[in-house]
């Protein structure tokens, strides 16, 4: 431990006694306060834990202990829970054992099975593989989820999770089937991780960075989560206190962390580590106060009752608010040397200083009162049988009784403003902006802080290679400049004659550099770059200009994803939420081939409610009304939705959508292909990795795709080259892709615009040089390139059409989103509105299937006689 002066240390507790915001060096500071100074410590610290409101309330979660498996691919130095195959009788519980726990937990009235695991055994001990095999499981995963399922359904238990380290996917595979999970930060120490002989080396699941991506994909996911530090296990002082700072900052950004624990190390016989002392618990208390202090008192902090000797009162003292899961029948399988102490002592214990022991659930109260989008619908009734309504803590004397868990089985009912489709044009949205606009996103302040300063977030040398911009561990530098007011182009070199030259001899092999510089072209280089995309437009596909006669159909506006730009989303219980039934949706397909469309493109919020087969339903219900449509359906987004909730993988979910009449699928939900970019977009979209899995699975299956780009919010010119490029890799690898559509930023009532966040768009000079220098990097790989006439003016589609654009895109007859969005031109086109506004060009235009190919001639004849709108959706004139 580094010494620290004592004049330092009453300078860090004024600042403490004063309410001043702590830095990290001041936090290590405090770290080390032992004796009288840690005395005034625990009294600013229980300050801060009382300022709450909790009414002399300390919390504990009645539970049992489920070592589904011992097996681990992991090596940490101190863990005695890890151990061979050949000490165990199974490779996991068994079904029966499983259940057996929990049975007879339920009867002690344990309300929580807390799953513990190690991480995914499979990928080192060929006896998991075997016995997973063996029992019908893909992974370690799968049957974690079936036992939960079982779990709830049997016993009436909730599970919490703690299987270790998991991707944004396996979250969104387990959410439903638990109210919350749980994994130890432990430390951001690299040291501790990378050094030979240090406790995580050879562990690939301690990777300080790794953990931290699982925090913040729970947070993403909305999952409430429960994390914390381990001390003393060769971590310096400043490693304890960033670990702490990082914790923080995930819970601002996110709100997913619900509990922090800190966990003292005890050293434990047969492991590398026996031979280490054990943290102290003076070390400990401090460690309580300064976690208190650094994460506020609304923060729930916990440390283990069987690991304070008889220091209760010195850890309540220090901050804590909670013990955390207290177990009558099933030992500390991670620590089995310190049983639990009996719950009528812990309240004696906690009686004796001053306060009042309180049963919660696994899930803690402001998640359960919250409801959505914490708590998963399928789990509704299991909570709400077992919490107390007013407080959401447990109800003690709540029986345990085992309730199904399962899809909604109700199909789909419609609900609320299903005619939004139309009024959008009209009366238009209720209300600029979700009535839960200032916590649904996350922390909008925190959000700030992770924007990068321009000239980082270009990050382009002189040389034209690119650079990573550094991960800040709390964010960006103080001082740090806010994208939002900065020209996206900023601090990027290049030069603009030179590309041009370049692109002339060999368009596909622009460098990063020279493509940014052509996205800052103007004047008389502008034109230059338009007259070149428009003669490799001519060179690929012709003069004509193509559209599809088409109908948007988007089933539901319900989504707790938590997009940050998207003005669409709305909360089941807001003004202008709805859901179509089968029927509708159905009905609307039926309009749109009597007015001679060739294609319904689908796409809808992730409703909660909705069952694991809807989107089978819906394509199925539009294939039995009208069999020739062409069903242009469902984002990666929704895709990843589907196969997490029918527990399929992506593949074997495609190839199900496929069959169930699925043609096609739209490639949105990529806005920017850069996860630094989606983070700051999005709370809870699928990261890029993700993205790219669905799309290329889909071209692997025989599903073509389109691509797109949203452009013009937190993005620099950088981003969109790069995210293009990646467009054409993939192209040229899987071959899928039928067209690249641009879509420029709508800001009107986008959230992260009126949070001061995103700025107002790309700049018709901007959409000009990026519809350009799309033809130009996707040249060879991508012929069609469309741009948004439901995003641009007329004029501006006109524009961009002499500089390499060839297609339109739809007549639409339903759109929505960008309408939501505060888009001004409409909602539909029709085809003679389409043609006005060709014509000035001079170039022909042509009506296309989405393969473009040509209708046929009852199709051509229907959508002339429509003009390509169905009637229902037509804006009325007025009466003169």
């Amino acid at each position: 431990m580094s010494q620290v002066s004592d004049s330092a240390l009453r300078r860090a507790l004024a600042r403490a006694r004063d309410g001043k915001a702590l830095d990290p060096t001041e936090a290590a500071v405090l770290l080390q306060a032992r004796d009288e100074h840690l005395d005034t410590l625990l009294e600013h610290s229980s300050r801060v834990r009382d300022a709450n409101g909790r009414n002399g309330v300390i919390t504990y979660s009645k539970k049992v202990f489920i070592p589904l498996t011992r097996l681990c691919r992991d090596r940490c130095g101190y863990c005695t829970f890890a151990t061979a195959p050949g000490k165990l009788p199974a490779a996991f519980l068994s079904p029966d054992e499983v259940l057996e726990i929990a049975r007879q937990g339920a009867a002690m009235g344990c309300k929580e099975a807390l799953f513990t695991l190690g991480d995914r055994p499979e990928d080192r001990w060929h006896q998991a593989r075997s016995w997973l095999d063996a029992h019908g499981y893909d992974d370690t995963l799968s049957y974690v989820r079936a036992m939960a399922i079982r779990v709830l359904e049997e016993t009436g238990m909730l599970p919490h999770l703690n299987p270790g380290v998991l991707s944004w996917r396996d979250f969104q595979r387990l959410k439903p089937v638990a109210p919350s999970m749980g994994m130890m930060l432990e430390t951001t120490s690299r040291r501790l991780f990378e050094e030979k002989g240090a406790p995580h080396h050879g562990s690939p699941d301690k990777d300080p960075a790794v953990r931290l991506r699982v925090l913040e994909d729970a947070g993403r996911s909305n999952v409430p989560f429960t994390t914390g530090i381990l001390i003393g296990i060769g971590e310096t002082i400043e490693d304890r206190a960033e670990s702490i700072f990082a914790m923080r900052r995930v819970a601002r950004e996110y709100g997913g962390i619900q509990e922090v624990i800190v966990q003292n190390f005890r050293a434990k016989q047969d492991t590398a580590m026996r031979g280490l002392p054990d943290a102290s618990l003076q070390e400990l208390a401090a460690t309580i106060a300064v976690t208190r202090l650094v994460l506020g008192p609304k923060a729930h902090v916990q440390a283990p009752p069987n690991l304070v000797d008889d220091e209760y009162a010195l850890m309540i003292r220090a901050g804590i608010d909670d013990w955390g899961g207290v177990s009558p029948l099933t030992p500390d399988h991670v620590n089995p040397e310190r049983p639990w102490p009996n719950i009528d002592e812990l309240a004696a214990r906690t009686a004796a200083a001053g306060f009042e022991l309180r049963e919660r659930l696994t899930i803690y109260p402001e998640y359960v009162l919250a409801g959505e989008p914490w708590l998963d619908p399928r789990l509704f009734a299991h909570v709400s049988a077992l919490v107390d309504p007013a407080t959401g803590l447990a109800r003690e004397d709540a029986p345990l009784v085992g309730r199904p868990w399962q899809e909604p089985d109700g199909g789909f009912v419609a609900s609320g403003r299903t005619d939004l489709h139309v009024e959008v044009d009209t009366s238009g949205r209720t209300n600029d902006r979700r009535d839960d606009f200032d916590n649904v996103y996350g922390d909008w302040e925190a959000l700030r802080d992770r924007l990068p300063s321009p000239a980082v977030a270009a990050g382009l040398l002189a040389d034209g290679s690119t650079q990573e911009a550094p991960a800040f561990p709390d964010g960006a530098p103080a001082g740090s400049a806010d994208l939002s007011k900065q020209a996206p182009g900023l601090g990027v070199m290049g030069d603009v004659a030179e590309a041009l030259r370049q692109a002339e001899r060999n368009p596909a092999s622009l460098t990063d550099a020279q493509a940014v510089a052509l996205l800052g072209a103007e004047g008389e280089a502008l034109e230059q770059l338009a007259r070149l995309a428009d003669h490799l437009r001519r060179e690929a596909v012709g003069d004509d200009v193509t559209y599809v006669v088409n109908r948007n159909i988007n089933f539901t506006n319900v989504c707790y994803t938590g997009c940050r730009f998207c003005a669409f989303a709305q909360r089941r219980t807001d003004a202008d939420a709805y859901t179509l039934s089968l029927d509708q949706v159905a009905d609307r397909a039926e309009e749109g081939w009597e007015a001679g469309a060739t294609e319904v493109c689908m796409q809808g919020g992730i409703h909660p409610d909705l069952p694991g087969t809807a989107y089978f339903d819906i394509a199925r219900a539009v294939k039995a009304r009208t069999p020739g449509m062409h069903v242009h359906a469902f984002s990666p987004m929704e895709v990843i939705n589907g196969a997490s909730r029918t527990n399929l993988s992506v593949e074997d979910w495609l190839t199900a959508a496929r069959e169930a009449g699925v043609d096609s699928l739209p490639g949105t939900a990529a806005e920017i292909l850069d996860d630094d970019v989606r983070w700051v977009l999005t709370k809870g979209k699928l990261p890029t990795k993700e993205w790219i899995d669905v799309i290329t699975t889909a071209h692997r299956v025989g599903i073509p795709t389109t691509s797109t780009m949203m452009y013009g919010h937190v993005d620099t010119h950088l981003h969109w080259v790069q995210h293009i490029k990646l467009i054409r890799g993939i192209q040229e690898r899987t071959g899928g892709f039928s067209e690249f559509v641009l879509l420029p930023f709508v800001h009107h009532s986008s959230p992260i615009y009126l949070a001061g966040i995103a700025r107002p768009g790309p700049t018709a000079r901007e959409n000009r040089a990026v519809h350009a220098l799309a033809r130009i990097l996707l040249h060879g790989a991508i012929d069609n390139i469309q741009c948004s006439w439901v995003k641009l003016r007329d004029d501006l589609c006109r524009q961009v059409l002499t500089g390499g654009v060839n297609d339109l895109g739809g007549t639409l007859m339903e759109e929505t989103i960008s309408r939501m969005a505060g888009s001004e031109n409409g909602s539909y086109k029709t085809i003679t509105e389409i043609a006005e506004m060709v014509a000035p060009t001079g170039r022909p235009l042509r009506q296309r299937t989405t393969e473009y190919g040509t209708p046929s001639a009852e199709r051509l004849a229907a959508s002339a006689a429509s003009d390509g709108v169905c009637r229902s959706v037509r804006r009325t004139l007025p009466v003169v």
